[in-house]
């Protein structure tokens, strides 16, 4: 059995085209549901905002690097861990939130403005922590991406399905109303069919590897959870906002990084199937815990955020 180092995972550039146009459509689903209205909601609670935002895209991939050092695992899959922890929020943040009965409308406005952080920060908190890490330095060089190349393919799949979708609704807002959960189902289906596919096209591989990835992700994801309440109880949030900062930062967009593998690191194993079990495993833990506090519901408290939506 070869080092998962060098295993590449199968994945034909027809298939990788189909991919891109899915995941666009999937973000312009996102966007459908975004008014002007939750970026300017997101303004009247700056605290939590900031935290949301600061502790996705900037603490986490900076833990990660931490994680990377005590856990030392295979190039390949520290560099997954760094890409994991550079993307933006999960699609499914907001239904997690709104199910554990937290803060969806500070939900819906860390992730939306994330999405439009994560065009720039992506790139660089990849290229900065993966380069940094002297266990993915070598592999980093070895690849030689441009954090610019991805930021074109970032803007392509986030940024212009994002706009689009927020036009459209805003324009046609019967046709948004109508479609919004149709495309939700869809999207998710959708999202959930590319990574249980990836999986079953290199099945021998994930099962050969798998070992090497499950404690890791397990780890890596108990900890964005864990930091985002624990950050979010230590400045003071009321518990519907602490609810929705921990899903925003414990859930992430594993389908961009995977399509991201997909384009600029040939499927490369480590990365490919530390992000692939990513996709499956925080949508497990992320459930859990929302039925969880879903029946535990929180005590209303002075200066709560928003209403539930």
């Amino acid at each position: 059995m070869a080092p998962i180092d060098q295993v590449h995972l199968s994945f034909n550039p027809q298939t990788l085209t189909l991919l891109n146009a899915v995941l666009g459509l999937v973000m312009f689903g996102v966007a459908l549901e975004l008014r002007v209205e939750d970026f300017k909601a997101a303004l009247r609670t700056p605290k939590a905002l900031a935290l949301g935002l600061l502790g996705h895209h900037v603490l986490f991939p900076a833990m990660t690097y931490v994680l990377v050092s005590i856990l030392k695992p295979e190039p390949s899959i520290a560099l997954g861990m760094i890409l994991v922890s550079s993307c933006p929020a999960g699609h499914i943040s907001n239904f997690l939130v709104h199910h554990s009965k937290g803060n969806t409308a500070l939900s819906v406005s860390v992730s939306a403005l994330s999405t439009l952080v994560a065009l720039f920060m992506t790139p660089l908190n990849f290229a900065f922590w993966g380069n940094l890490h002297p266990i993915t330095a070598a592999l980093m060089k070895e690849v030689a991406m441009s954090p610019w190349e991805m930021l074109e393919v970032i803007v392509m799949l986030l940024g212009v399905p994002l706009v689009l979708g927020m036009w459209v609704a805003k324009q046609f807002p019967a046709f948004a109303h109508k479609v919004q959960k149709p495309m939700k189902i869809l999207s998710f289906i959708i999202l959930m069919a590319f990574i249980g596919g990836a999986l079953a096209a290199n099945l021998q591989h994930f099962l050969n590897y798998i070992q090497l990835v499950v404690g890791v992700v397990f780890i890596h994801n108990l900890m964005a959870l864990v930091t985002g309440y624990s950050l979010s109880a230590a400045v003071g949030l009321p518990e519907r906002d602490r609810r929705a900062i921990t899903f925003e930062m414990g859930i992430q967009n594993s389908g961009l990084g995977l399509i991201l593998i997909f384009n600029f690191f040939g499927g490369l194993g480590g990365m490919a199937i530390v992000t692939a079990w990513w996709g499956i495993w925080h949508i497990v833990a992320g459930l859990t815990l929302a039925t969880y506090w879903k029946n535990r519901p929180p005590l209303p408290a002075n200066g709560d955020s928003g209403a539930p939506r």
